[in-house]
């Protein structure tokens, strides 16, 4: 969505650091995240990092779906975060004064009251990530079907998983029974099971206790086959990993995944 400007076209893989200058970013992250409090860092940390990879990934599916409004003295996106009061909180950029650096400049973030008092009317739209809320939720009637070779096979893969059972002879019994507990307590909560996306696709978050039933050691990252009668896995993520994939969606309801 380009108004106000011919001469001004965004690559579908620009990213937010091409698109803006971004002058004291950590502060402005720290005020954003003021004004939609919420755990955006990761255990006992500070440094935002959460928000961070969100609104920098989220600013990737914006220029995908073109809703990047930009005219002669002003560009916004829609964050897709809302204040406590649900007010929804916006990007806003206007025009950078340096002719060598980026086409814009990062002002700040503003609530939809902020940018209609500044007489800015047209407010774009939040990203996307799906048109089937069914793919949202696991199917408790389908199978999961690991791929262990690209599981342990995979040095980045092997890595995530603990020592004790990286090492083990019984590791893929080990993660037999944890799929297992997994879709009874998919079956006993269905918000078990958390919606990430990735490359264009929904898939879901399970998670994977080898050390102790009640503690979760990983996430693994299952897909509906081609078939649509099971779901493959290949892959399986640390839980900051997992949380950050997952928290561009939505804030994740589940009482394993958390920062």
């Amino acid at each position: 969505m380009y108004n106000g400007i011919s001469d001004y076209r965004m690559e579908n893989n620009m990213k937010l650091f091409e698109f803006a200058y971004c002058p004291n970013y950590d502060q402005k992250i720290a005020a954003l995240a003021e004004l939609c409090p919420e755990k955006w860092s990761f255990g006992s940390n500070s440094d935002n990092i959460i928000l961070k990879n969100y609104i920098e990934h989220t600013f990737m599916k914006l220029v995908e779906e073109d809703k990047i409004v930009c005219t002669d003295s002003y560009a916004i996106f829609d964050t897709g975060l809302y204040t406590q009061y649900y007010e929804s909180v916006y990007a806003y950029f206007v025009p950078n004064k340096n002719a060598d650096r980026q086409k814009w400049f990062l002002d700040g973030f503003m609530t939809s009251y902020q940018l209609v008092r500044m007489d800015i009317t047209t407010l774009p739209r939040r990203a996307n990530y799906f048109t089937n809320p069914a793919e949202l939720v696991f199917d408790v009637n389908c199978d999961i079907v690991p791929q262990y070779q690209h599981i342990f096979g995979k040095p980045e893969n092997l890595m995530r998983i603990p020592e004790s059972v990286r090492e083990s002879s019984r590791r893929t019994v080990l993660f037999d029974g944890a799929i297992s507990m997994a879709k009874k307590m998919i079956n006993a909560n269905y918000k078990t099971a958390v919606p990430q996306y990735y490359k264009g696709k929904i898939q879901l978050l399970i998670p994977i206790c080898l050390i102790n039933e009640d503690v979760p050691d990983l996430a693994m990252v299952v897909s509906k086959s081609p078939a649509d009668n099971v779901y493959l896995s290949h892959t399986c993520l640390t839980l900051d990993m997992a949380y950050n994939n997952a928290r561009l969606i939505a804030r994740p309801d589940s009482v394993w995944l958390h920062p």
